[in-house]
């Protein structure tokens, strides 16, 4: 067995446990493979590269892909066919976040398709699959002969009572108010995703420069794999380009090019870009070939140097702001009569309508996860359908994106969402796109928060987000706030911040580029907290706080508690009584194992006729206290007489009347009622009671008055 192919082992100790990084033994097949643990989580990567070069394409084919195997829990998937299905969400957003770190860092010009696998096989409670995934792929990667220009590496790094921790484990999450996946090359940071609770700018860096400490020693056990057991990289061929033709392209184009692209509206300018490439296409095609695809890589270069030198040398977008300007923001709130609640947020030309639906417990999503069992009460949903771009598209499953924006939106409003002992609804916000021009996620939140107040939830505060960009020359460095969509596409960064006006609750930041400094994100940082507040002064105009009431069509929860040992009272023998409740009042009632009952109903009058009857259930029946009570069934030995909503006792023959009673019929029947007392509970707490003795009493009383 030759170096190359034998097994290797390297170790980092980080906080109790060793990260180990094994390569040499499995998947040897794969162009490369490592094997990385931590704790009980163990993770197995793969990097696969075609040996051919797609020279037909315009971009790089890469995917990345995070599995979670059902055993790696000992566990069973559910469903007819037990074995796993489409991904998750956790899996789809884990395989994004794997992704953005790598991608960058492929050279230019490499063009084979290229696949990135990590498939979780031990899952422990470590809470760093998706990390171990990150540097289990970029490990592969470095052994492999595919052109990479890595190592980068991920820690998860998280706050405890003022303190960093760095892979903080599922138990210590509950306890933090930071959470941020770091992710980088010794150099510079290349990714950051995370949420916060309303932290300052200043700790959002302390927390990513702890990160990236820790990030660099784990970079060098990867460089030390590589240089043991690495092969040599593939040689790689790019598509040279036709000097004369570039030239002669750009001298058709530049004139024309410069005007169209200070055009403010997207579609307009869209449209005129369009038609000049298509002249270009039509003039320097020959009848040897068609060069309609190299033609068109030399526009989009021409185009992407105008913008950008625009931005460098004159300080003017596209759209004519400065760096630092905000597009004009409108809002809209409760036009959508028979929506909980609901807004229109519209900054520039990017449009997101947002509509808040309330329900109960029983609407929770339940998520079943390596990690158990989990129920989400809050949930959000972002959707782009084509036509808020102009596209024709099939209308399909939810694609990465869409869950990734949707997730991104979701952290950031988490933080400032009542407590469930403060308002036990379940709620669902839904964000569709109506119109895109960049930024469509952070409108979201803007939308989502008016969407809340407007639907009476109580949120804290309200919160914002901002889009950031990035022109990074060898001269100079300028940082865009609020970005269009062709800055995105262009620019050299997508650094998205959402906040109060106490701090920030969600973080993400990739790059294009081989990482950016400190200094430029503690700039940008600065420049996104006073765009939030410019944002957030905005979103007061439409609507400055949560109404008072709730739709007129959203359910009312009431809640009430009982004692625990009360709940198979109020629930019956097979669901009984709590089934004759609702049928009777129309509610929904939802009961927790702490006795914790919300009772749900659009009709206040119908809730508060459910709470009595429950609290009349649970009350405790006193020895010697007289009730009014009910025949419930009549027997030869007597009758059940109900005293409370679903408690009965036992009202021998004996204790009926004074009189000797014959038969109980000749008495009572079903139905009637009448005073009875509780003359004894034995010790499984069954009740007796007596009709004479109540009678009694209630003669004394009155031969008293």
């Amino acid at each position: 067995m030759s170096g190359m192919d034998a097994p290797h082992r390297e170790k980092h100790e980080i906080r109790e446990h060793q990260l180990i990084i094994e390569t040499g033994e499995l998947a040897k097949q794969s162009d490369g493979s490592a094997l990385i643990s931590y704790g009980d989580t163990v993770v197995l990567a793969t990097a696969v590269a075609s040996k051919r070069e797609r020279k037909d394409l315009d971009f790089f084919p890469l995917t990345i892909d995070y599995q979670e195997k059902a055993y790696a829990a000992g566990k069973i998937p559910g469903g007819f066919f037990k074995r796993e299905g489409k991904p998750s969400e956790k899996e789809v957003l884990a395989s994004r976040l794997i992704d953005r770190p790598i991608r960058p860092l492929f050279p230019d010009g490499f063009r084979s398709e290229t696949q990135g696998i990590a498939s979780v096989i031990s899952f422990g409670d470590e809470n760093v699959s998706d990390i171990l995934g990150i540097i289990g792929v970029s490990t592969a990667l470095m052994i492999s002969d595919i052109p990479f220009d890595g190592p980068v590496s991920a820690v998860r790094v998280g706050r405890i009572d003022g303190e960093f921790v760095v892979l903080p484990s599922l138990e210590e999450l509950e306890n933090m108010d930071l959470n941020f996946v770091v992710a980088g090359t010794d150099d510079a940071v290349m990714m950051v995703e995370g949420s916060a609770i309303e932290v300052s700018e200043e700790i959002v860096l302390e927390a990513i420069d702890v990160a990236h400490e820790e990030i660099k020693k784990i970079n060098t056990i990867q460089r030390k794999l590589a240089e043991v057991c690495g092969k040599p990289k593939r040689k790689i061929n790019p598509v040279e380009i036709d000097g004369t033709l570039k030239e002669n392209v750009r001298s058709f184009v530049i004139d024309r090019m410069k005007e169209a692209v200070r055009i403010p509206s997207k579609m307009k300018r869209q449209e005129i870009l369009d038609l000049l490439l298509e002249e270009a296409i039509e003039k320097f095609t020959s009848e040897e070939g068609d060069r309609a695809k190299e033609i068109s890589g030399i526009f989009h270069d021409i185009e992407k140097d105008l913008v950008r030198r625009m931005i460098i040398d004159e300080g003017v977008r596209t759209d004519g702001r400065k760096p630092e300007d905000i597009r004009h923001i409108y809002g809209k709130v409760g036009f959508l009569p028979k929506v909980h609640g609901s807004a229109l947020f519209v900054r520039g030309e990017t449009q997101a309508l947002v509509a808040v639906t309330l329900g109960t417990s029983a609407d929770e999503q339940r998520i079943d996860a390596l990690e158990g069992e989990t129920f989400k009460s809050f949930m959000l949903h972002y959707n782009f359908p084509p036509f808020s771009v102009g596209e024709v598209k099939r209308l399909g499953f939810t694609g990465r994106r869409e869950i990734g924006h949707g997730a991104l939106a979701e952290k950031s409003l988490k933080p400032v969402i009542p407590s469930k002992e403060k308002f036990p609804y379940t709620i669902r916000i839904v964000s569709d796109i109506l119109e895109s021009n960049g930024s469509s996620s952070m409108a979201t939140v803007c939308g989502a928060t008016l969407a809340l107040m407007d639907a009476g939830v109580p949120i804290e505060t309200p919160v914002a987000g901002i889009a950031m960009g990035l022109i990074h020359e060898s001269d100079k460095t300028v940082i865009l706030s609020d970005i269009l969509g062709l800055e995105d596409h262009l620019g050299d960064m997508d650094f998205k911040v959402t906040g109060t006006k106490k701090g920030v609750t969600a973080f993400q930041m990739d790059v294009k580029i081989s990482g950016i400094t400190r200094e430029i994100m503690e700039s940008a940082l600065e420049q996104a907290r006073a765009g939030r507040f410019h944002i957030l002064e905005k979103m007061n105009e439409t609507l400055p706080e949560p109404r008072k009431n709730l739709a007129p069509n959203a359910p009312r929860i009431y809640t009430l508690q009982i004692k625990p040992e009360k709940i198979r009272d109020v629930i019956g023998v097979g669901g009984k009584v709590i089934r004759g409740i609702t049928e009777q009042t129309g509610v929904k009632i939802d009961i927790d194992d702490t006795g914790l009952i919300n009772i749900a109903s659009a009709d206040e009058a119908s809730a508060m006729k459910a709470k009595e009857i429950i609290e009349g259930i649970v009350q405790d029946v006193e020895v010697g206290r007289i009730y009014m009570g009910k025949v419930k069934k009549v027997v030869d030995f007597g009758a059940f007489v109900e005293v409370l909503p679903g408690v009965e006792g036992l009202l021998h023959i004996s204790q009926i009347s004074d009189e000797r009673v014959g038969k109980v019929t000749d008495v009572i029947n079903y139905g009637d009622e009448f005073p009875v007392k509780v003359i004894e509970i034995d010790d499984m707490g069954r009740l007796k009671l007596s009709r004479k003795e109540a009678l009694r009493e209630e003669a004394k009383g009155k031969t008293k008055g």
